[in-house]
């Protein structure tokens, strides 16, 4: 896929996956109303350049909305203006073609749980307590399917659930009718993503008006 299209999915996937109103197409690329308190809205920009972020920078004013950015970080941070900063990690966009596969294994104590609702495929490891471990959801919207929210909590990491879960997710997803899975992830699940086969297609950098932070 090219870049164009897997940015057009993955604002598709994110806003159904985040139970938001639907992307509102714009000059510049994508708007999404997420409605959260430190995290008002979003402007997702497939093709950014210095007067494209320096315009939207001047017109955006509302606190704690945010611009996602296909660029690099260094890029990004000389475009924008006063009032904005780069609170995220470097992030960056990945896909992989979805299939069917095993169930995976979960080490003793563990056990996977899987919920379908309102079009979103949600999974769930937990702990012999009952306590989550980890978690992850993948939204598809046709042929693509958006893998969102994917957390191994701490005590229970480097354990490979985090790999239960994206092999659950991408099977939930294939089952689903879709073929090809897409990410937003930051360095410290690419290793994890790469391992599973998913590819880097390109850099996405997130800045904040009036600094805060808001979820990924």
């Amino acid at each position: 896929m090219d870049s164009s299209a897997i940015t057009s999915a993955w604002v598709r996937g994110w806003a159904l996956s985040r139970a938001t109103p639907p992307p509102v197409d714009e000059p510049w690329g994508y708007r999404i109303d997420v409605g959260l308190p430190r995290h008002i809205l979003r402007h997702i920009v497939p093709e950014p350049d210095e007067p494209t972020v320096r315009k939207l920078c001047e017109t955006v004013t509302q606190p704690y909305a945010w611009l996602k950015l296909l660029a690099e970080p260094e890029d990004v941070a000389r475009w924008i203006t006063p009032g904005w900063t780069v609170p995220d990690d470097p992030g960056f966009m990945m896909y992989t073609e979805l299939r069917p596969g095993p169930a995976p294994t979960l080490p003793a104590g563990y056990a996977l749980h899987t919920e379908h609702r309102d079009g979103v495929h949600r999974v769930r490891v937990l702990a012999a307590d009952g306590s989550l471990a980890a978690r992850g959801q993948i939204a598809p919207t046709g042929r693509t399917a958006v893998v969102d929210q994917v957390e191994t909590y701490a005590g229970h990491q480097r354990r490979g659930l985090g790999s239960a879960v994206m092999r659950a997710l991408r099977t939930a997803g294939a089952e689903a009718g879709a073929t090809t899975g897409i990410l937003a992830g930051t360095v410290q699940g690419r290793a994890l993503y790469s391992a599973l086969g998913w590819r880097y297609q390109g850099p996405l950098t997130g800045v904040v008006r009036d600094g805060g932070s808001g979820d990924e």
